[in-house]
C-alpha cells in the first residue's frame, strides 16, 4: 500500500465529494468540512438524514439520493453509522472513503480492505488534506 501522503494526493485530485454528517450547525465538524471543501473548489454534496438545506444547498438524506456517485465519501458520523454508510457507498460503486477521526472502526477498515475501497483513517481532511493544497 502506498504511504499516507500518496493516498491523500490521490484523494485531493478527486473532484466530487459527499460529506456524510454535514450539519447546518456551524459548530459541528461536518459543517466546517463541507464549507472547507466547497471553498477549496470541490463539488460537494451534503448528506444528513434530518437536515433539508445547508448554506443554500440541498441536503440529501443518503448517498443513494445524490444526483451522482461521488469520487470520495467523507464520513463525519459515529462508527456504527459510518459502517452502514460504507456498505451503501460500496453498493453504489464508491472507490474512496475518508474516515474523520473517531468515525473509523476495525470492522469498517476490514470491509474496505476486503472490498478494494481506498480509505484514509486517523487523519482529518481539514488538517491533513486541505492545508496541503
Amino acid at each position: 500500500m502506498e504511504n499516507l501522503s500518496e493516498r491523500i494526493n490521490d484523494f485531493i485530485n478527486q473532484k466530487v465529494w459527499a460529506v456524510v454528517g454535514a450539519s447546518p450547525n456551524p459548530e459541528k465538524a461536518g459543517h466546517q468540512i463541507y464549507v472547507d471543501l466547497k471553498n477549496a473548489g470541490y463539488e460537494v454534496y451534503p448528506v444528513h438524514p434530518k437536515a433539508k438545506e445547508l448554506l443554500g444547498a440541498t441536503v440529501y438524506k443518503s448517498l443513494s439520493d445524490l444526483p451522482k456517485v461521488p469520487d470520495v465519501v467523507d464520513l463525519v458520523v459515529p462508527p456504527e453509522v459510518a459502517f452502514k454508510v460504507l456498505k451503501e457507498a460500496y453498493s453504489l460503486g464508491v472507490k474512496r472513503v475518508w474516515f474523520q477521526p473517531g468515525t473509523e472502526s476495525d470492522k469498517a477498515i476490514n470491509f474496505c480492505e476486503k472490498n478494494g475501497i481506498q480509505y484514509i483513517a486517523y487523519a482529518c481532511v481539514m488538517k491533513d488534506m486541505l492545508k496541503t493544497r
